[in-house]
C-alpha cells in the first residue's frame, strides 16, 4: 500500500469494512518503545475510527521483535479475525539486524500460510533512527495506521 515518499496515513474510509465485528489483537515490540508505541497508537485510533470496538482490542507486548513471530501466534490462538505485530528494527554495525529482519519476515509468513488468522506485518526495517520517526508519526505519516486498514481488509476477506 505505501508507496516511494507516500504518507502512510492516508486512506478512504468509505472504501473499507466496517470494523464493528471484527476482533483485532496487536502484537508490539517493547525494543525500539518510542517508535512502536507511535505505530500502535496509530493503528488503534484508525481501527477504533473505522467501527472496531475498543474491547474487541487485545494489546500483546513481547520484548522485542523477534518474539513477535510467538506473541503473533499466540494470538492467532485466541481466534481473533486479524493480528498486528508491530516492530521497528533500525541498522547497527553488525549482521545481526539482517538475521532479525529475515527470521521476522519469515516467521510471520509462515504464521500466515498455517493459520486461518491473518497476521499484519507492521515491522519498520529502517536504516536510521530518524527514518523509523518519519514512518511512525513523521513526515512520511504512520505505518501503523496502514496496518490497520490491511488488518480490516484481510478480517473482511476471511470472514467471506
Amino acid at each position: 500500500m505505501a508507496t516511494a515518499l507516500g504518507n502512510l496515513s492516508e486512506y478512504n474510509a468509505d472504501a473499507l469494512p466496517d470494523g464493528s465485528p471484527f476482533k483485532i489483537h496487536l502484537v508490539v515490540s517493547e525494543w525500539n518503545n518510542n517508535i512502536t508505541e507511535a505505530l500502535l497508537q496509530g493503528a488503534q485510533t484508525t481501527l477504533v475510527q473505522l467501527g472496531v470496538r475498543p474491547e474487541h482490542l487485545k494489546i500483546w507486548k513481547v520484548p522485542g521483535s523477534f518474539e513477535l513471530i510467538y506473541g503473533a501466534k499466540k494470538a492467532q490462538q485466541q481466534k481473533p479475525d486479524a493480528v498486528i505485530a508491530i516492530g521497528s528494527l533500525i541498522q547497527g554495525e553488525t549482521q545481526h539486524f539482517d538475521f532479525v529482519c529475515q527470521a521476522v519476515s519469515q516467521g510471520i509468513k509462515d504464521l500466515n500460510v498455517q493459520s486461518d488468522v491473518p497476521v499484519i506485518f507492521c515491522v519498520l526495517t529502517d536504516n536510521t533512527l530518524e527514518q523509523a520517526q518519519d514512518r511512525s508519526g513523521g513526515r512520511h505519516g504512520n505505518k501503523g495506521v496502514e496496518a490497520a486498514v490491511a488488518a480490516l481488509q484481510m478480517a473482511n476477506l476471511n470472514s467471506k
